[in-house]
């Protein structure tokens, strides 16, 4: 089992498959990261956590979930679950596409990243340090 930070406990959130769903983890994250080990990642964790949930709604399915997890050190991680347990796609989207930049997003900006796949769906994590 990961460590686990003193100051802040692990937190979870099921969201609903809904296009404002996005917005409600972004909300959560800034509520339940850890301000000890995580200030300067934050928003690059919104804007990724963003991302994932938004492939989620759109491609995954219910249920939606957000864990967040302080292992006490530098290291954020944050995974989001859906129902499909398809990995996500990367994609080369054309400047003018609206979407198609969420994966690219998360292998270029997080730390590392993975997909861990189950009978009922699957889980796409990140960690930024």
């Amino acid at each position: 089992m990961a460590p686990v930070c003193e100051a802040t406990p692990d937190a979870e959130i099921t969201l609903p498959d809904h296009e404002h769903s996005a917005r409600r983890a972004r909300t959560f994250l800034s509520e339940a990261y850890c301000t000890i080990h995580h200030a300067r990642v934050l928003d690059e964790a919104q804007l990724l956590v963003s991302e994932l949930v938004t492939n989620a709604v759109r491609h995954g399915g219910p249920p939606v979930r957000v864990r967040v997890h302080c292992d006490g050190s530098a290291g954020l991680q944050v995974s989001v679950s859906d129902g499909d347990p398809r990995p996500p796609v990367r994609r080369d989207a054309a400047p003018e596409a609206e979407g198609g930049r969420g994966v690219a997003l998360v292998d270029i900006l997080s730390d590392r990243w993975g997909v861990e796949r189950a009978d009922r769906g699957k889980t796409v994590w990140f960690v930024l340090s």
